[in-house]
């Protein structure tokens, strides 16, 4: 792999897997368009999609260092509030972490193909327009007149609930955040805090993920005598990709928090209809390709979220 390629598919990595468009569609076609879904590089190609998540990761550790800190400190008994928040995320981790695991090599077979990637966007779009409207209290009682909880408030269920709600994510094109961030919505937070914790949420999701990406990639590598990811595309190339995602997704982050606040989420539901709209198009015309080796191996639509995939 080319540095400007591992540079590119960094930055569309970063940009997209915080924000509700679905990171995976996004992978789909950088990927064709660079050239890089050729047989003899896919699988590597698939794995270092999976692995630059870590560039992703490092951006809310250092955004969000002082919840964080607070979580640590939680953990050696110094931040009641910290481990609350600690315990909160494993319980909406929980059941990506056991889903994904069992239902990975069935996603990669079943669902990665284009009719429900393409069809996960559209609803995807469509679902987000109607959160909207219904934040705007045209199915019932606005939002805004409700008493929004704080992060603090979250209760194990409200976290389970999210949790069950990041598994939809699972399937390819539907995106992680997309499924977290109106999950908060749907307990009570306001876009910025629920924005906040899909963003934290994300740190044990993605960082599964890629550790189980890796080690499958290593291990098969090592099993079979063949050239791992890091030696089939270059050590450098990875690295930089890895800092081309952590600084495009710290952009990505602070502008969606104030987006949000300010507009919603029915702009990302109008452009994930055009994206579908343009990847039909490209893959009608045989530029781009879905299939059983796609950009997550299967990880897509969880680690857009888990140990299943990622998108």
């Amino acid at each position: 792999m080319e540095i400007w390629q591992a540079i590119i598919l960094g930055l569309v990595e970063g940009i997209t897997e915080y924000l509700p468009i679905s990171s995976t569609g996004h992978l789909i076609l950088a990927s064709a368009l660079m050239g890089l879904d050729e047989p003899d590089h896919k699988a590597a190609v698939d794995a270092f999609t999976i692995v630059i998540q870590g560039g992703a990761i490092l951006a809310v550790l250092g955004l969000y260092w002082p919840r964080v800190r607070s979580m640590i400190a939680g953990l050696l008994g110094r931040d009641a509030a910290g481990f609350r928040l600690l315990l909160n995320l494993i319980v909406a981790f929980i059941p990506a972490a056991i889903f994904g695991k069992l239902l990975d090599d069935w996603i990669e077979s079943k669902l990665f193909h284009t009719g429900p990637v393409i069809a996960a966007l559209v609803v995807g779009g469509v679902f987000m327009m109607l959160v909207d409207q219904w934040r705007a209290g045209r199915f019932g009682i606005p939002l805004a007149l409700r008493r929004p909880k704080s992060i603090e408030e979250l209760t194990f269920i409200d976290c389970l609930k999210i949790g069950l709600l990041q598994c939809i994510a699972m399937w390819p094109g539907t995106s992680r955040s997309m499924m977290t961030i109106t999950g908060g919505l749907f307990v009570g937070l306001k876009p910025r805090e629920a924005a906040e914790f899909s963003f934290l949420l994300g740190v044990p999701t993605l960082g599964a993920a890629t550790l189980y990406k890796l080690y499958k990639n290593l291990s098969i590598a090592h099993e079979t005598h063949t050239p791992n990811l890091f030696e089939q595309l270059g050590m450098m190339s990875c690295i930089i990709g890895i800092a081309a995602a952590a600084v495009s997704a710290a952009f990505a982050v602070k502008w969606l928090v104030g987006f949000l606040n300010k507009h919603g989420l029915t702009a990302f539901g109008w452009y994930r209809l055009a994206l579908a709209a343009v990847l039909l198009t490209l893959i009608g015309a045989g530029v781009v390709r879905i299939g059983n080796h796609g950009p997550a191996g299967g990880m897509s639509g969880a680690a857009e979220s888990t140990p299943s995939g990622s998108r």
